[in-house]
């Protein structure tokens, strides 16, 4: 009996599998499958599953190679093709064909194209197998598309947007050059000669122009640019277009007016390389496009570059007329407006008279960077004009590198510095004003422990100084004896309100300022940092906003670069108290006006200036003999509008290289 059970049920599963076997395939599963390797643009997959009639007229290597391209061309992404199966199953018309409607999206460079379509399956038997396959045609993929159209792509550049001090002056501006070019047919007989002589005029090689020469696309009535001339080189553009076959025209360029007084702030553009655009593909840079590569116009790359513009459209096959599938309008950069002000940019970088050094202008009350220079510099229409060899040279190994930033660097700020120790010594009841420092001589040394080193002030003023003769005679002792008196730890502890320890607020990335490199773990280190020595590093910014409190009733201001309608901010709020801003504040108005005062030679008649000077030096160990940089940090103290730190390299005068500079500024800028 069991054995005639387990006949009934074999004969029925025979049954079953048999008529499984048996059964026409259907056609939405067919069409489901091709829209999966159409939304994974697999075109092989998805030309196997057209239509023996659709493959006997369209070359599959030919299919797939077109739309591949078409689809990349156009950045096909998000591609989703939405499709209602039927609930019932769809009877097949008299030819054997069935119709299925659909929705298909995706998104490319111009915007998302969306379109409803229907496609056509028929039903084919091959070797006694029935297959539904899709009756393919181009405007399955693209509405109103029709065999031998093709798809079009068009761009629309943006206006790049330009940078402006707070005045409305142009600092980086969309300008006009000259584009000098040569006409092969027109160079004459003496050929050769001809491009020797451009060369030589445009600082150019024979070679570089003979290789723009022979360029494949080049024909011999071609006007091929060879270099840019700025406006104000027309004489030497008159000159070498005197010369046969040399023309010139003007052409939309990007220009920096103020050249070398703005260079490292603003920076320049250049073309996108091989090497940006690994990087930079995905935001949609081509090799055609130009990219900011120093200064502001690469930190604002993103504001100032606007979007493109593009279109995609079917382009018919006789030529006449196009449909437009997406579209989206160019968008130009934003105009971006900076806090700086050129007149005390120029002024500020004409005092640096070349020397190796930098300076950072702020208004003290509101953190806006007026000014921020590094000396010596570098024309930057140089780079997007187009740099030769030579001049590339003679900037890279000039021995004061011009090509450096020194305002985004950090220094030693010597007894510049000698203001913050003083306030975090007053809070923490380390010293009063009154408290004084009676040393012998010139040098001193805490004990024995310290071996054979000792702290070095500049004079003996010959009787115990307090705290105001030491910012007067800039006593590195007394700052010295204040840090121990703090202590190492809570030293560094207590400089974090200053902003140590944490990247730098500001637009404009600067590096780092840093107090030490494992902590002042040591006396000798301690007693150093106290008067700017020792590990101790700030930027030339981080060191003028390090006296905002001073006239900010102890906050710490945030500096601001990019102009706006915003308030100012404070970065760190009651550093010290207003009473010890204040009491800090009228001993450095004495280190200008007292006769001793190590600033004495910065005194203007009519402006009253609070100041500290200072001398870091540059050496290893005490014996060497090594370079000094020269530092000034003043603010005018009646109605105060300017802020200046200045730093000049290996000085020969310590700071009085440097104050007659700082004076010059207020004298030009308040006077």
């Amino acid at each position: 009996m069991k054995r005639y059970i387990w006949l009934l049920v074999g004969i029925a599963l025979g049954i079953v599998i048999l008529t499984g076997c048996n059964k026409d395939p259907l056609p939405e599963e067919r069409f489901e499958a091709f829209i999966k390797d159409w939304e994974s643009q697999d075109f092989d997959k998805v030309y196997d599953q057209f239509s023996s009639d659709v493959k006997e007229n369209v070359k599959k290597d030919e299919f797939v190679e077109r739309f591949s391209k078409i689809y990349s061309d156009i950045g096909v992404d998000e591609l989703k093709v939405n499709f209602d199966k039927p609930e019932e199953e769809i009877k097949p018309n008299d030819k054997g064909e069935v119709r299925f409607s659909y929705n298909a999206t995706m998104e490319t460079v111009a915007g998302p194209i969306e379109f409803d379509e229907q496609t056509t399956l028929v039903l084919e038997e091959k070797d006694d197998e029935k297959k539904w396959a899709i009756r393919w045609e181009p405007s399955m993929f693209f509405p109103d598309m029709e065999e031998g159209d093709g798809i079009g792509l068009e761009f629309s550049y943006p206006k790049r947007g330009e940078i402006l001090d707070r005045n409305g002056v142009k600092l980086a501006e969309n300008g006009l050059v000259y584009e000098i070019g040569l006409v092969p047919q027109d160079l004459g007989e003496n050929k050769a000669a001809t491009i020797a002589k451009v060369a030589e005029l445009l600082k150019l090689t024979p070679e570089s122009i003979e290789k723009k020469l022979n360029a494949s696309w080049v024909q011999p009535d071609y006007f091929v640019p060879i270099t840019k001339l700025s406006l104000q080189e027309q004489e030497l553009a008159t000159k070498v277009t005197q010369l046969d076959g040399v023309l010139s025209k003007k052409v939309e360029s990007r220009v920096y007016p103020f050249k070398e007084a703005t260079a490292h702030l603003i920076g320049y553009i250049g073309n996108v390389t091989a090497e940006d655009l690994k990087e930079l593909e995905e935001k949609g840079y081509t090799a055609n496009d130009v990219v900011g590569k120093k200064g502001l116009e690469m930190v604002l790359e993103d504001r100032l570059r606007g979007e493109k513009g593009a279109k995609v459209y079917i382009r018919r096959a006789d030529g006449e007329g196009k449909v437009t599938l997406a579209e989206k309008d160019v968008k130009d950069g934003e105009t971006i407006t900076l806090a700086i002000d050129i007149d005390v940019q120029l002024t500020t970088y004409d005092q640096l008279g070349g020397n190796a050094g930098a300076a950072a202008a702020i208004h003290p009350l509101t953190g806006e960077t007026l000014a921020l220079v590094s000396s010596p510099s570098f024309d930057p229409n140089a780079f997007v004009l187009g740099l030769s060899t030579e001049e590339w040279n003679r900037l890279n190994e000039d021995p004061l590198k011009p090509l450096l930033n020194r305002f985004g660097a950090t220094y030693a700020p010597g007894s510049t510095f000698k203001p913050v120790t003083a306030g975090i010594a007053l809070e923490n009841q380390v010293i009063t004003p009154e408290t004084t420092i009676d040393i012998k001589g010139k040098q001193w040394q805490k004990d024995s422990s310290w071996g054979g080193y000792s702290i070095t002030r500049v004079s003996d003023p010959g009787k115990p100084v307090n705290l105001r003769d030491a910012f007067v005679y800039s006593d590195n002792i007394y700052f010295a004896q204040a840090a121990l008196g703090i202590g190492g730890e809570e030293f560094e502890e207590e400089l974090k309100k200053y902003g140590f320890g944490e990247p730098f607020p500001f637009e404009y990335p600067l590096y780092e300022s840093k107090v030490s490199n494992k902590g002042l773990n040591t006396e000798i280190l301690t007693a150093d940092t106290g008067y700017g020595q020792g590990q101790l590093e700030m930027s030339p910014v981080h060191l003028a906003i390090s006296y905002t409190p001073l006239l900010n009733s102890g906050n710490l201001l945030k500096p601001k670069l990019i102009l706006d309608e915003s308030d100012k901010e404070f970065w760190k709020e009651n550093v010290i108290t207003p009473e010890t801003a204040q009491l800090i504040l009228n001993d450095l108005i004495q280190v200008v006006e007292d006769p001793k005062g190590t600033a004495r030679d910065a005194k203007i008649e009519g402006i009253r200036l609070a100041g500290k000077t200072g001398t870091a030096e540059l050496k290893t160990s005490k014996e060497e003999d090594g370079k000094e940089n020269g530092f000034f940090v003043a603010v005018n103290t009646e109605n105060p509008s300017l802020l200046v730190a200045m730093l000049i390299e290996d000085v020969k005068n310590g700071s009085h290289d440097v104050t007659p500079k700082v004076k010059a500024v207020f004298e030009s800028v308040l006077k």
